[in-house]
C-alpha cells in the first residue's frame, strides 16, 4: 500500500483522537504518536483538560482540545463532531472509560472512517455502525458478540464459528481480532497475522495498534488494507523490542522503533 507525499500541510492525513480520563492519560499519548509515526501531518486528541494538558507537557507536536470536567461526557459531542469534518479518521476509545451513550452518539453522528477501540468496543453494537475498523483483543470480541449477534441460542463452537456469524451483520466495517495469530476480517474476507509475541502483553502495545490503524487509514481510506499493515507493522516492532530487551521494554520505547517496518 503506497501513497505519494503531499506538499502541504494536512494532505498526508489528519487524526482526531477521542479519549483519555485521569487514570489513563497515557493511552491516548500512545496512541497519537504511533498515528504520526505512519507519516499523517496533523494528530489532534480531545481529552478532558488535565488530561490534555499532560499530553501537551509529554509532547510538543500533539494538537489538543481541551474540555472542561474529569471526563469527557454528552456534552462535548457537538464539538467532536464538528471538529471530526476536518479530520480525516477518528479513534474512539482509548481511556476513555465505559461511556455507552457518548459513544453511540459520536459513532451514529460521524460519518468519516472511525477506529473503534477499547473500551468503546464494550459498549458498541457492530451492526448498527458503518466505516469502522473494531481493534478487540479476546474478551472484547467476546462482549462485541455479544452487543451485536441476537442468535442467543445458537451454540458456538469456537472464534471462527462467531466471525462468520458476524460477517454476516457487519456492514463495510473491519475487525482486527488481537492474539497469538490476529484475524484481521470483514464481510467477505479474512487475514491472518504472524508477526509479533507474547512480549506484547505489555501495557500499550493495543494502543499504539489502534494509532498505526488510525494513521494508515486518514493516507489510504482503505479499512482493511490499513488494520492489516497496522497488525504486521505492531507485531513486528514487538519483535525487535523482545531480541534487543526480552521481556523489559514498555511500549513508549516500542514508539521509537516503529519507522524500521512503516518505511
Amino acid at each position: 500500500m503506497k501513497t505519494r507525499r503531499k506538499e502541504q500541510k494536512g494532505q498526508n492525513g489528519k487524526v482526531l483522537i477521542v479519549g483519555g480520563s485521569e487514570d489513563y492519560t497515557g493511552a491516548v499519548i500512545l496512541t497519537a504518536i504511533a498515528a504520526f509515526r505512519t507519516g499523517v501531518d496533523v494528530v489532534t486528541v480531545c481529552a478532558p483538560e488535565k488530561v490534555a494538558w499532560t499530553i501537551n507537557a509529554y509532547s510538543p507536536d500533539i494538537i489538543t482540545k481541551k474540555f472542561i470536567g474529569k471526563e469527557l461526557d454528552l456534552t462535548h459531542t457537538k464539538e467532536i463532531i464538528a471538529l471530526s469534518e476536518t479530520h480525516d479518521v477518528i479513534l474512539i476509545g482509548n481511556g476513555l472509560g465505559i461511556k455507552k451513550d457518548f459513544v453511540n452518539k459520536l459513532i451514529k453522528s460521524i460519518s468519516k472512517p472511525k477506529i473503534i477501540d477499547a473500551d468503546a468496543i464494550k459498549v458498541t453494537n457492530m451492526s448498527l455502525v458503518s466505516n469502522a475498523i473494531f481493534t478487540p483483543h479476546k474478551t472484547e470480541f467476546e462482549m462485541l458478540f455479544e452487543a451485536s449477534i441476537t442468535k442467543k441460542k445458537i451454540e458456538y463452537k469456537n472464534a471462527d464459528d462467531k466471525i462468520r456469524e458476524l460477517q454476516k451483520i457487519m456492514n463495510n466495517n473491519v475487525v482486527l481480532l488481537k492474539g497469538n495469530i490476529d484475524k484481521i476480517f470483514d464481510s467477505k474476507r479474512l487475514n491472518r497475522n504472524k508477526t509479533g509475541n507474547n512480549s506484547m502483553t505489555v501495557g500499550g502495545t493495543g494502543d499504539i495498534l489502534a494509532g498505526l490503524c488510525a494513521g494508515f487509514v486518514a493516507q489510504s481510506k482503505n479499512l482493511f488494507e490499513s488494520a492489516t499493515r497496522a497488525a504486521y507493522v505492531n507485531g513486528k516492532a514487538g519483535e525487535f523490542m523482545y531480541k534487543q530487551r526480552g521481556y523489559a521494554y514498555m511500549a513508549s520505547e516500542m514508539l521509537n522503533e516503529l519507522w524500521r517496518f512503516i518505511k
